[in-house]
């Protein structure tokens, strides 16, 4: 059982002289696809790169944190230092960004649990309600974890915290969740999920020591792909969402910081994580919500009425394989943002192996809490969801020693008991 489960650019303009102009003849197809990638990589440049004052994208209301507070000074630096202390004979020190996020709670409790030193880092957004994530700040703080209010974009927060704490690991958790929200604001998943890792390693580079660094990819990579269970192996260039291209584009740039500084990098593909504390943007989250109101609940279907299906994990089980992961993390091998040598560079799937259809999901909330729902069934609209998801997890198994444990019954249920105590004091749970 969870220790967690009963607390209650537009780019400028270039011109060209006209003669110039139209002296150009492309000879080839092959020319003409060199000069727009050549474009397509300067503006990437200019996006990354351009001065830290002008804001990478407009200012989006809906996404900021709630305020701006302030940090620096002798007694936040005091706060950093002794949340971050080691308190075990073979700890590690730990950087967790989106700390006050559902994976980012229970993975830094874990982790304090054991003596490791643990620093939050969460910047507290409205993408879903703001007071859930003060509610975990708060079960965290009393564990003795301190979590600075701030965003992985600010540079010079970032740096002032490895200035104060030499970090053995990075655990990036930080980032914009959500398949259908991209939709409506796609660059919020840019901004955070893109920019967000590339200032992260920036910063992590030059820093002396470079951390190891794990990190959250998604299984929404395998996008269209077709062949199941999905492996590692498999292909990952067919996303079906903005949100998978973001978490994809993370897995190359990885790649790309490991190649030429030597970073140590693993990429962990969750598969549809959930639990106490859980995100209402899931749907057994809100599936529960809407159930004991009385709501009617909309069911997706796949194609020629076939079910919709989700390889869903338990939040211990999650817990595990990034614990192992970090555990099993080697040393980044550059320094002073230069490679000395190679660095590990990995990525495992973590999910249950035991797909579930979404009908079968409801019917263990109706019996738990002993409320009929109100399906809906629609067809699976085109928003970036996929109809199945299905891991093949031998890699983590044999690298990670990762063994999921809760089958979705036992698992919803300890949801359901946590949920009944947070949202209504216990009282459909007496009843």
């Amino acid at each position: 059982m969870s220790h967690l489960d009963d607390i209650p650019s537009t780019p400028g303009k270039f011109k060209m002289e006209k003669p110039y102009f139209h002296r150009i003849r492309w000879h080839s197809s092959l020319a003409k696809l060199t000069f727009w990638s050549l474009v397509f990589l300067g503006m990437i440049f200019i996006f990354f790169f351009r001065s830290p004052s002008s804001s990478p994208l407009p200012a989006d209301p809906s996404r900021r944190s709630l305020r701006t507070p302030s940090w620096g000074g002798s007694d936040w630096e005091k706060k950093v230092r002794s949340s971050a202390r080691v308190r075990s004979r073979n700890g590690i020190s730990v950087l967790v960004t989106g700390s006050a996020g559902f994976v980012g709670t229970h993975v830094s409790a874990a982790l304090k649990r054991r003596g490791d030193g643990v620093l939050g880092l969460d910047n507290f957004n409205d993408y879903y309600d703001p007071s859930l994530k003060r509610a975990r700040q708060a079960l965290l703080e009393r564990t003795g974890v301190f979590i600075v209010e701030g965003d992985i974009n600010d540079s010079a927060l970032l740096m002032k915290l490895f200035e104060v704490v030499p970090f053995t690991h990075v655990m990036h958790l930080a980032a914009q969740a959500g398949v259908r929200y991209a939709m409506e604001n796609p660059g919020s998943y840019v901004h955070s999920n893109i920019a967000g890792l590339v200032n992260l390693l920036e910063v992590c580079k030059s820093a002396n020591p470079q951390p190891a660094i794990v990190w959250a990819s998604s299984s929404s990579v395998y996008g269209l792909n077709t062949k199941v269970p999905f492996s590692e192996r498999d292909r990952t260039d067919q996303p079906a969402s903005l949100y998978a291209a973001t978490k994809k584009a993370g897995e190359e740039i990885a790649h790309t910081y490991n190649h030429i500084y030597g970073l140590s990098l693993t990429g962990l593909r969750f598969f549809t994580v959930y639990g106490p504390w859980g995100r209402p943007d899931m749907a057994y989250f809100f599936f529960t919500r809407d159930i004991l109101k009385g709501k009617p609940i909309s069911i997706f279907e796949a194609a020629n009425h076939a079910s919709v299906a989700r390889d869903f994990t338990y939040i211990d089980d999650i817990v595990r394989g990034c614990l192992g992961a970090l555990d099993t993390a080697e040393k980044s091998t550059g320094s002073g943002g230069k490679k000395r040598g190679p660095a590990q560079l990995r990525v495992f799937n973590l999910g249950n192996t035991s797909p579930v259809p979404v009908t079968e999901l409801v019917s263990i909330l109706e019996r738990l809490l002993k409320v009929k729902a109100k399906r809906n069934i629609m067809k699976l609209p085109r928003n970036g969801d996929v109809p199945y998801t299905h891991a093949n997890i031998s890699f983590a198994q044999a690298e990670l020693g990762y063994k999921p444990t809760t089958d979705l019954q036992a698992g919803l249920k300890k949801f359901v008991r946590w949920y009944l105590n947070y949202y209504t004091g216990g009282k459909k749970a007496a009843e």
